[in-house]
């Protein structure tokens, strides 16, 4: 069985989802199972922080377009976050670097996406 620790929290930006250990044919149901009861609203933006995953295979992209299929009946969006190397060069290969807008940081992508103050 694989080891995978997911974290959820909510920012002014939308929901964020935290991933650290193995992402993999296991652990993806867990991930897909949760994201329909993420609290996204119209507008806001969905981060999954994939900066402490340690294994990522073919099924980080079935992850990453469930999560953009809940995040646009929302009318939302999905921004990767610190995203591996290889997760990276992966996305590129199959052409969805053009259909996520990853960032460096979790808090790089909460900062576009929240509103301004005052």
């Amino acid at each position: 069985m694989s080891q995978l620790r997911i974290r959820t929290r909510t920012t002014l930006s939308g929901p964020v989802i935290a991933l650290a250990g193995e992402l993999d044919h296991d652990s993806a149901p867990e991930i897909r199972d949760l994201l329909p009861s993420l609290p996204i609203k119209h507008g806001q933006q969905l981060v999954v922080d994939l900066g402490g995953l340690t294994l990522c295979d073919s099924s980080g992209i079935t992850v990453l377009i469930a999560a953009r299929n809940i995040a646009g009946a929302a009318h939302s969006t999905v921004v990767p976050a610190a995203v591996p190397d290889t997760g990276s060069r992966t996305l590129s290969i199959v052409g969805l670097d053009q259909v996520f807008p990853a960032h460096p940081t979790a808090q790089a992508a909460e900062a576009v996406g929240t509103p301004p103050t005052g």
